[in-house]
């Protein structure tokens, strides 16, 4: 896909982060834009600032929507929505996505199965609902968001780790899938490492105090912007990339693994350890 002009980008998770970044970055490309958040303060204010970029640039549609992405009902609601709107998508970005900071031992089961329905299901509810409609456009993508924490495991990350490496392998099966059945529909699955958003400070499992801390450790440490993911993930589009990595720190996490196998788990626990003491003193 190297013109992006009129085609319509469905966005979840729009409200803020990557993904606000990502639906600017489209707007600014001519691309006729989809953009929900479980938030509809926050998506809207999204399509506001695209559409003060797309009327400076393109002139392109955009229109907010609210959406649970872990109420599958809710999905399959919104890609009819979008069809009626927009006349199908073209590219679907399925981006929403909440964090957990717990053990296995002190998580509570609501947690994480309130992150699992958003990071994971979320993921397959979005790629149900419009993969009819993707396939055919004739021209389309689906980009699904993990993690550098889908390539390894890391200790109180457990759900976070179980969903993103789940997104992983869903998405690399989806894209030999569109292969095999010659669809003519690319497949990416992108793995942000540090990324100056949110998600750390709306994250649940911990107590308060020592979220705070562990925000502010991990706003310290991120070292990529949403814009230059957005940035990394246009390209990735343009190019059909089926494994996208962003920021520097992405590719050390993908490289760990292929070099040291199962290995790397006990300095990951030394360092993990050192981590779960700074956050109680």
């Amino acid at each position: 896909m190297k013109r992006f002009t009129d085609k319509v980008a469905v966005i979840t998770g729009a409200g803020s982060g990557i993904g606000r970044a990502l639906a600017i970055e489209l707007a600014g490309r001519g691309a006729r834009l989809a953009v929900s958040d479980v938030d509809a303060i926050r998506a809207a204010e999204t399509a506001a600032l695209c559409e003060s970029v797309s009327a400076a640039k393109a002139g392109a549609t955009v229109k907010p929507y609210e959406l649970d992405v872990a109420d599958r009902d809710a999905v399959l609601a919104h890609a009819e929505a979008v069809s009626a709107d927009f006349g199908g998508a073209d590219i679907v970005v399925n981006n929403a996505g909440v964090a957990l900071g717990a053990t296995v031992e002190e998580m509570a089961w609501e947690d994480y199965d309130w992150l699992m329905g958003i990071n994971l299901g979320g993921v397959v509810n979005g790629t149900k609902a419009f993969l009819p409609q993707v396939i055919a456009s004739g021209d389309g993508h689906i980009v699904n968001v993990s993690s550098v924490f889908g390539f390894i495991g890391v200790p109180t990350q457990s759900a976070y780790n179980a969903a993103k490496f789940a997104v992983r392998g869903f998405t690399e099966a989806l894209r030999q899938e569109m292969l095999i059945a010659r669809h003519p529909v690319k497949v990416s699955c992108v793995h942000p490492g540090g990324i100056k958003t949110n998600i750390a400070r709306d994250a649940r499992g911990v107590e308060e105090r020592d979220m705070d801390k562990a925000a502010e450790g991990f706003e310290k440490i991120a070292m990529t912007t949403p814009e230059k993911a957005a940035q990394t993930i246009v390209r990735g589009i343009e190019r059909g990339t089926a494994r996208i990595l962003i920021g520097p720190d992405a590719y050390v996490f993908d490289a760990i693994p292929r070099l040291l196998g199962a290995y790397y788990q006990r300095p990951a626990a030394l360092l993990g350890r050192w981590g779960m003491r700074g956050l109680r003193k």
